[in-house]
């Protein structure tokens, strides 16, 4: 029996409120009564039965709610390297290695019992695990392990997971021996920040992280999973390629209902074409990578570099070379053997260890089906119509893509600092167009407007509704960088509407 469609008891005056808490609990990765900002868990918590039901039934998500907080426990039915916004300093940087696993340790080392704890009780209590991993370790001699250890505690009391009642994380930074700082615990939010499908000391593969709930045989609860997937990569992501994703997937996408209910439930609306859907959002506050905007010099650059690749592309005397789009599972497999080639099988008790299911290998490349070629540059050699319609292991034909070669795009950069000056990109970027260049082609990544390939990228659908995109002149603002002006426009077949429709913050 199909479910409810989404927010069937909300009264039409209340659905803007409904829509806007469903909002915040898809983009926080913990609503506390702080966290995004004072009042919002009230907010949430009035509608959190039918939020609870909701998310349950169209994504298969779990809402835990309590009076304090409100998180929500995603299912996963792949590893997304693109969400990474999660954990960051309060500089904005990143959490690198150590971040990440000093926070690991760190919960580790709560006690039930204790409901406070001083800084230099708290490294006492992890330095001797840090130290037992090869390659990380812990010395409160080292600045750059106290900054990280400061990093970690500042992102857990922004959580509620720890709050300062003495002293200064700071002072001991600056000083071990006389500075300190005393935090109370909160247990529950520690506990619902860090919920994994299966205990990580017993995984021989990442994929033991993923979505494995079982489905029935029968017709109808295979087709409720498939919608219920199809809704997940629709709102996780910024748009869904039909020709990416599981048939069942795509299939579930082209019928109507699944993209309308989730464009009830959280306020945004659908974009349909020829080659996917998406979910746009017009405001940009539903996405941690708003494009295209008036943000940092990535964001500028990326919004000309597509302009500059929409013009090769419209350009009557270029015939650029087209590939195959590669499905999801390929980029999915490769990256699961990089993660497990560098998992740590130590300590793992065998009897208990999950592990991948053995299945075969449908791709001829790697089961040596088909010889491989030596050329390392695609534009080297013109293949056949027949090799450029491969078909992909599910049988279905790959759609062929526009490809731009590393040279072109170093070109196109080279013209857009020519043109504009290398002080429109910022001190950071004005000496540095091939940094520039490969963070704007990694940002355009992210939001599958390009797809990066050996010796350069595939242009992928969607980036065909930002080929107006130019620099507005002469506006300049105080930091020397351009404006961004968008003419609206219009390709048959593509993708239209704003690409900032995923939800992916947690």
């Amino acid at each position: 029996m199909p479910p409810q469609p989404a927010a069937a008891t909300i009264q039409l005056s209340d659905l803007g409120a409904y829509q806007h808490a469903v909002r915040v609990v898809l983009t926080t990765d913990v609503v506390t009564a702080t966290r995004p900002r004072p009042g919002m868990l009230e907010a949430v918590l009035r509608w959190a039965d039918q939020l609870s039901k909701d998310l349950r039934d169209h994504l298969g998500y779990t809402l835990i709610a309590t009076t304090r907080q409100v998180r929500l426990i995603r299912r996963l039915d792949g590893l997304d390297p693109t969400q990474t916004t999660i954990f960051t300093a309060k500089s904005g940087r990143p959490f690198d290695r150590r971040r990440l696993a000093y926070l690991c340790l760190i919960l580790a080392s709560f006690q039930r019992s204790r409901v406070e704890v001083s800084l230099a009780d708290l490294v006492r209590a992890f330095t001797p695990s840090a130290n037992a991993i090869d390659g990380l370790g812990f010395n409160p001699t080292v600045s750059a392990h106290k900054a990280a250890v400061v990093d970690v505690l500042d992102w857990l009391a922004d959580r509620g997971a720890l709050r300062l009642s003495d002293g200064s994380a700071d002072a001991w930074s600056a000083d071990t021996e006389r500075g300190d700082a005393l935090y109370d615990i909160d247990h529950d939010i520690c506990a619902a920040l860090f919920r994994p499908a299966r205990p990580v000391q017993h995984l021989t593969s990442a994929a033991g992280l993923l979505d494995a709930t079982y489905v029935s045989a029968k017709r109808g609860a295979q087709r409720e999973a498939a919608a219920q997937r199809a809704a997940r990569a629709l709102l996780e992501h910024p748009v869904v390629y039909y020709a990416q994703v599981e048939p069942e997937v795509a299939e579930a996408l082209r019928q109507t209902g699944v993209a309308e209910n989730l464009a009830r439930l959280t306020g945004l609306a659908v974009e349909r074409r020829a080659e996917g859907v998406l979910l746009a959002d017009a405001g940009g506050r539903f996405t941690d990578r708003p494009f295209p905007g008036r943000g940092g010099a990535v964001n500028r650059a990326a919004g000309l570099l597509l302009a500059k690749i929409a013009d090769v592309l419209e350009d009557p005397d270029e015939a650029p070379l087209l590939l195959p789009l590669p499905a999801e599972s390929a980029d999915q497999r490769d990256l699961l053997e990089k993660i497990d080639a560098a998992l740590p099988l130590a300590g793992v008790v065998t009897e208990l260890a999950w592990s991948a299911p053995l299945e075969e290998d449908p791709d001829p490349e790697r089961t040596g089906g088909t010889p491989q070629t030596t050329d390392t540059d695609p534009s080297s050699a013109e293949p056949s119509r027949a090799e450029q319609s491969r078909a992909d292991p599910t049988g279905r034909t790959q759609p062929l893509v526009p490809f731009i070669a590393d040279s072109g795009l170093r070109a196109m950069i080279n013209d857009l600092y020519d043109e504009l000056g290398p002080a429109s990109f910022t001190v950071t970027w004005q000496h540095d167009p091939r940094g520039l260049l490969n963070a704007a082609v990694a940002f355009l990544a992210d939001l599958r407007l390009l797809r990066r390939v050996d010796a350069g990228v595939l242009v992928l659908p969607a980036a065909a509704r930002y080929r107006n995109i130019k620099a507005a002149l002469p506006v300049r603002h105080a930091e020397g960088q351009l404006a961004l002006d968008l003419f609206g426009g219009d390709v048959d077949g593509d993708i239209d509407g704003d690409s900032g429709g995923d939800g992916d913050d947690d």
